[in-house]
């Protein structure tokens, strides 16, 4: 199949028209015989950039040798990250097989599938290399490898494991690493081959307005000016970021007992209560995420109005890629820096920023219309959007409108339906079977 003949077809099974200068010159230089660097912000479509010409390379070879087993490595340094390239490579519905590993996964079933050669390899830098070490996939067929958001998998301490698993690549062809900043040192031990960089940070930034405002604290716990902040600003999505695991913790705890919908995210929470949070939040079941800067980058959640910086970032940069969450696609947001009674604005923030005046009188915490069930079967048990919306409508006796948005993992699924529908729909649905199985469908706490 020609370059254009694949481009179009996948084109046309995303539903895309036609991709963005970014994208069309990572595919132009990655049909040269160079390494390269793809700077482009968060948001842009960095995926699709490296993921279609990748597809193309891989399946030009195995139409020229059809029992080629050469492959790919894709580096990503969260789990999220990782998992999201899985859903875009599974969308491009290329032919081609893959496998996603990552911490917190099951590794056994990693290994049975790392066995049959699969033509491209996801996985997080820990979870690889426990991988290469235990001789559960062979690097010599490694001949494309892919640094995602390679900076982070640095700044995430990986520093080590990455020069090990670098080393053990000996059969190479090309490397192309990914950033959304231009602040990347590529460290010797990678031996780029005459690397190129395209450099779309400044055509890729948000173009949305963002309105920046100061929120001062009369004490140094900041707990009760977030509470009364979250109040004042209302309905919309929410993410406070903090500098600590135990300040996320602390934080979703003190707002859960003032009756405010939030989840909590951070890299120290087992996979399945991150998929949770991020799901609930997703789909509008909570308006409030409490996060490290893990949710800075990497996640696909658009519609945020409203970033909250609990803790001010030390560099600028972090401070850039939180408010990078909010005014996309030409949108407006809000940030908020909350301020203690010994903190000033950050150096690095050159304009007047005016104060955001909390009322005397607050309002309640707001509500949301959605709530999340958990379904106990996902992709490996066949189970389509379709068969939820079935089951859902027809034998829960749901209407359309009271059904929100779907997220269907490998095991399990989330699901977003009306809060006042959602106890009677879990009645109706009691002892029934989905595609002639039992499932477990309960509130995803």
């Amino acid at each position: 199949m020609e370059k254009k003949d694949f481009i179009n077809k996948t084109l046309s099974v995303l539903g895309f028209t036609e991709l963005n200068k970014m994208q069309l010159s990572s595919i132009d230089e990655f049909a040269r015989d160079n390494d390269y660097i793809l700077l482009s912000a968060t948001g842009s479509g960095k995926t699709l950039a490296f993921l279609l010409p990748l597809c193309e390379k891989l399946n030009e070879e195995k139409l020229k040798d059809s029992e080629s087993k050469k492959g790919a490595l894709i580096i990503a340094p969260a789990r999220e990250l990782a998992l999201q390239i899985q859903s875009v490579m599974t969308s491009l519905k290329s032919g081609l097989t893959s496998v996603c590993c990552y911490g917190g996964n099951d590794i056994s079933k990693e290994r049975l599938q790392l066995a049959n050669l699969p033509d491209i390899i996801i996985a997080t830098p820990g979870r690889l290399l426990d991988h290469m070490e235990n001789s559960d996939l062979d690097t010599s067929r490694i001949e494309y490898l892919i640094l995602d958001e390679f900076d982070k998998s640095l700044e995430f301490g990986f520093t080590e494991e990455m020069e090990k698993i670098i080393s053990k690549l000996s059969g190479l062809k090309k490397t192309v690493l990914t950033s959304a900043t231009q602040a990347i040192d590529v460290p010797e031990y990678l031996k780029l081959n005459n690397c190129q960089t395209i450099d779309f940070i400044k055509e890729t930034q948000n173009k949305g307005a963002i309105s920046i405002n100061k929120v001062c604290s009369p004490v140094a716990d900041k707990l009760q000016s977030l509470y009364e902040l979250i109040c004042t600003i209302g309905e919309g999505q929410k993410i406070v970021f903090c500098n600590y695991r135990e300040s996320v913790e602390r934080i979703a705890s003190f707002l859960k007992k003032k009756n405010v919908e939030v989840v909590a995210f951070h890299g120290g929470l087992e996979q399945i209560i991150r998929e949770k949070s991020i799901a609930k939040f997703r789909n509008h079941s909570v308006e409030v995420l409490v996060s490290t800067d893990l949710a800075a980058r990497g996640l696909d959640i658009d519609d945020i109005n409203h970033i909250i910086h609990y803790h001010i970032p030390a560099e600028e940069e972090t401070y850039v890629h939180r408010n990078g969450r909010t005014a996309r696609m030409n949108k407006t947001g809000n940030s908020y820096l909350i301020l203690g009674p010994e903190e000033y604005m950050p150096s690095y923030i050159s304009e007047d920023v005016p104060f955001f005046k909390i009322p005397e009188e607050l309002p309640a915490p707001t509500k949301s219309k959605w709530a999340t069930l958990y379904i106990g079967k996902g992709k490996k048990d066949k189970i389509s959007k379709g068969d939820i919306v079935g089951f859902f409508i027809k034998q829960g006796g749901l209407k359309g409108d009271d059904l929100g948005a779907i997220e269907i993992k490998d095991q399990h699924s989330f699901v977003a339906v009306s809060r006042k529908e959602e106890d009677r729909l879990l009645k109706n649905l009691k002892g029934l079977k989905m595609k002639n199985m039992k499932v477990l469908i309960e509130k995803a706490r």
